[in-house]
């Protein structure tokens, strides 16, 4: 089954259930929005699955631009860091010590009042602050009691989503460095169209990770196909971790971090801070630039069958200068 949000007069937008071609929708009535239907998943669940198999023939037309974020807003976003290549490169090029991930997931709380339309421009300040894209997967929570374990944790997955985590790289050191954390370097994401129950992977939903390839390309030119399947922590390791000493309330949006792979030379990265990373460690050198005004940025997954599971992030970047700065 696959969810979408459509605008409509309100910031949360209508859920729809989406057709396998996904080119033909219908509403779902038994609740308006995707976090109605997170809090009620198991009550309307039947529902969602007779209008899923409905929708195959009698779906609305509709084209995936009209589509919002599956969460327009969520009541939380919570991003790890789960590829250990990923750590391993940036800790090389910037002179650490290689120590990859270490024994417990890496996790921070990000913005969640709002999430980028799949197809929406992204506005940014300054090219100065290292403008770049990270391709992630995420899953979408139910109810996760506080304790939960590693074990248990994967029943509470209700949909899985691909993600654009916008990162401002200029600004990630300064605000590290003053022991409060991130908060100007981490702009709002941008979700793919289509929310999926696990079933849609078939077997690339295995062992708590998405065993798909993740493809990448900045301005038309290809940048990375990295595989989600060589996380360290699984999700069902990540949701456990971040259940510790708390709830999870349903429509949490949980992310994956960077998907990287050790092959890297034939897959490629999900992000520029990546790519220059090996770039600097080979040659002494990074010299692939950050985004700037209209460069283009498009993310997909396909399936098995070559079926386009999430849909497409295609956005493209705009400059506008903040005020009062």
């Amino acid at each position: 089954m696959r969810l979408v949000t459509l605008a409509n007069e309100t910031r949360d937008g209508h859920l729809h259930v989406v057709s396998q071609d996904g080119k033909r929708a219908l509403p779902v009535d038994a609740v308006k929005t995707l976090q109605e239907a997170m809090e009620r998943w198991d009550a309307i669940l039947p529902d969602l699955q007779t209008l899923s198999r409905a929708v195959e023939d009698s779906g609305e037309p509709f084209a995936p631009n009209q589509a919002l974020a599956p969460f327009p807003r969520a009541v939380q976003w919570l991003d790890g860091s789960a590829f250990e290549t990923h750590a391993l490169l940036i800790q090389q090029a910037w002179g650490m010590p290689v120590t990859g991930l270490p024994d417990r997931p890496l996790m921070y709380q990000g913005l969640s009042d709002r999430f980028l339309a799949p197809t929406q421009t992204a506005i940014f300040p300054s090219a100065e602050d290292g403008i770049d894209f990270e391709g992630e997967f995420g899953v979408i929570l139910g109810d996760v009691p506080m304790g939960t374990s590693a074990k248990d944790a994967l029943q509470y997955v209700r949909l899985i989503v691909l993600i654009n985590d916008w990162s401002l790289r200029a600004l990630g050191p300064i605000e590290m460095a003053t022991g409060f954390g991130w908060l100007q370097c981490k702009p709002a994401c941008s979700i793919a169209p289509f929310a999926v129950t696990p079933d849609e992977l078939g077997s690339a939903w295995r062992d708590g990770r998405v065993g798909l390839p993740l493809n990448i390309h900045r301005n038309g030119q290809e940048f990375g196909k990295a595989n989600g399947a060589q996380m360290k922590f699984g999700f069902d390791e990540l949701i456990a971790h971040a259940a510790y000493s708390r709830d999870l309330p349903a429509g949490t949006i949980l992310g994956s971090g960077t998907v990287a792979n050790a092959n890297y030379a034939e897959m490629g990265s999900s992000c520029i801070a990546e790519r220059r990373a090996i770039e600097l460690i080979e040659t002494g050198t990074s010299e692939t630039p950050f985004l700037t005004e209209g460069d283009r940025v498009t993310m997909s997954a396909q399936g098995p069958e070559g079926n386009d599971i999430f849909g497409a992030i295609d956005q493209s970047i705009q400059l506008v200068k903040a005020t009062g700065v």
